[in-house]
Parts: C-alpha cells; structure tokens; sequence
C-alpha cells in the first residue's frame, strides 16, 4: 500500500522540496466575532491555530522575511508556499485580503498561495477573487471540516452544518485544475469510536479533494477545550493506538489524495495533552517504523495534471 505524501506531491510539481511559510492576514472569524459565536470551536486557540505564523503587525512582505528567516536552516529550499494560516482568511473585506494574497506572490520564490478559512466564509466576491489567483499560481484552499457527525460538531461548536462544507468543496474544486481543496479532520473526539473517525474519512474520499491534514484532537492551554479536559479529564488515544488508526486511515484513503498532515501540531509549551504529540521526531519515527513494517510505504507514481 502507497500513499501520497506532501513532500512527494511538491517534489512532482515543482522538482524540489517545497515549504510552507506561516502568514497572518489578520483576520478573524464568524465564531469569534458575534455572527455565529464569541469563543471561536473548542479547541481553538487565541491566536486562531496560527501559533507558528508570523508577525500579523508586518505587512506580508516582511512576514515573509521573517516566515523564511524561521526556517532557513532546517528547510533545504528556495521554493515557498505562502500559508495564511490562522484564523478565517477568506472572511473580510476581499480587496484588502486581495491585496494580501498578491502582495505575497510579488515574492519570486513564493510558488502558490494556502489559504486556511471555513466553507461558510467564502462570498460570491471571494469565490471569482480564488479563480483569478487561480490563473496566476497554484491555489489550495483549506476547509476545516473536522467530522461529518453533527453531534460532534454542535459538540465542538463548529457552526455550519455539513451540506455548506459539501457545496463549498463542489464550488472550489470546480473553479480550476490549479485549485485544490485541502481538508482538515480531527480524530480521537470525544464520543467518537473508530467507526465513527472511519467514516469521516469515507466520506472525504468520495469528495473531490485534493488532500488532507489528519490530526488527533490536542487539548491546547488557553482554550474552552482545556478548561472542559482540566474539570473532567477524558480518555484520549496513545501513541500505539493512534498509529494502529493511521494505518487503517491511509488504506481507506482514494490513491491520489495528498496526506499533508497525520497528527496534530500544537506547541509543545502550550500542550496539555496527549503529552506524547509534543515529541514530534520520535512520533515521526514511531509512524514511519510501524508503517515500513505493516507495508503502508510513501510515494506512488502520481503525475500531476496541473504543471
């Protein structure tokens, strides 16, 4: 069994390592700002889960400076992908985001454009400003789906109902071959059983997405889910478990799915639990043993038709 990685995808689009620079536009979000809630999902941080981004006081040239600076010694590349990663950054006003988005493709070495926001934060205007982007560099669009159980999401308080991420990725992913839909899914919910996670990724699956960032639910200091776990701890999977759940996720997955993500990334000082994410490296290690000996191996022969 092969699945596809990151690294692999970029490696055959671009012919290089490509890495990801952490921007902050400076936006915030309807379950934050009073149109659909005050306190933002459950697990969501203060900094909108941007806590890797740079500087939102910068404009987005100087973000990139330092974005880069942050990762110039352990990232090998010349060849960036500009992530706005925090927050919604699709909800706003779209000329200022606009500006945003290009001002960050005036960059020679900055190849594509990520942009992390919700399916229900994507206007008629932002939808024809994504297809322009489109024309001029690869776009991917993250959504933040998290589940396809409603109980789970009313639970975490993600605010739109699963048909508005289903229209979302059928609107996105029909705009251009150069944009693709990213998903973000979280596993190990609380009332949520290994059927339960599987069918989330079934039904992704069926979808037409381009990848997909798997995480296990982290309890991060400083958001209404820590306060939840520190009153009433709940069990969450170990490392041995997790992985065994991995492993079934990757054999479920469609072959051309890009795998962009396998566990949650929180600061390790801001971490509350499972303890275990915080050493990244040995669990890195832990899944790449496990998978060479369960034959679940990276690469695939996947060609893009975007170049």
């Amino acid at each position: 069994m092969r699945y596809l990685s990151a690294n692999d995808y970029y490696r055959s689009l671009f012919g290089q390592k490509v890495y990801r620079l952490a921007l902050d536009a400076g936006c915030t979000c309807p379950n934050r700002d009073g149109t659909l809630g005050y306190g933002g999902c459950i697990f969501c941080s203060g900094s909108g889960s941007g806590e890797f981004a740079a500087d939102r006081a910068l404009p987005i040239a100087q973000q990139l400076i330092q974005a880069k600076e942050k990762v110039r010694n352990k990232c090998g590349s010349d060849k960036y992908i500009a992530y706005f990663q925090n927050f919604t950054n699709t909800y706003g006003d779209e000329e200022d985001l606009r500006r945003k988005y290009e001002e960050a493709l005036e960059d020679p070495q900055v190849v594509g454009l990520s942009i992390a926001t919700r399916p229900d934060s994507i206007s008629e205007k932002m939808y024809g400003i994504l297809e322009e982007l489109s024309k001029k560099t690869f776009v991917w669009v993250e959504l933040g789906l998290q589940t396809i159980h409603e109980e789970s999401a009313r639970w975490m308080r993600r605010g739109y109902e699963l048909p508005v991420f289903d229209e979302a990725v059928r609107r996105l992913s029909s705009i251009s071959e150069r944009l693709n839909v990213i998903v973000h899914v979280i596993m190990d919910l609380p009332g949520e059983d290994e059927k339960m996670m599987l069918q989330t990724i079934d039904y992704c699956s069926h979808l037409p997405i381009h990848g997909i960032k798997i995480a296990n639910l982290n309890v991060i200091m400083g958001t209404d889910l820590a306060a939840a776990y520190e009153a009433e701890p709940f069990p969450l999977l170990e490392m041995d478990a997790y992985i065994t759940l991995l492993e079934k996720i990757i054999r479920r997955l469609r072959a051309d799915i890009v795998v962009y993500r396998m566990t949650g990334d929180g600061a390790k000082r801001t971490l509350i639990a499972p303890l275990w994410v915080g050493n990244k490296r040995l669990v890195r290690n832990c899944i790449e043993s496990s998978f060479r000996e369960h034959d679940v191996l990276q690469g695939s022969d996947y060609s893009p038709k975007n170049q």
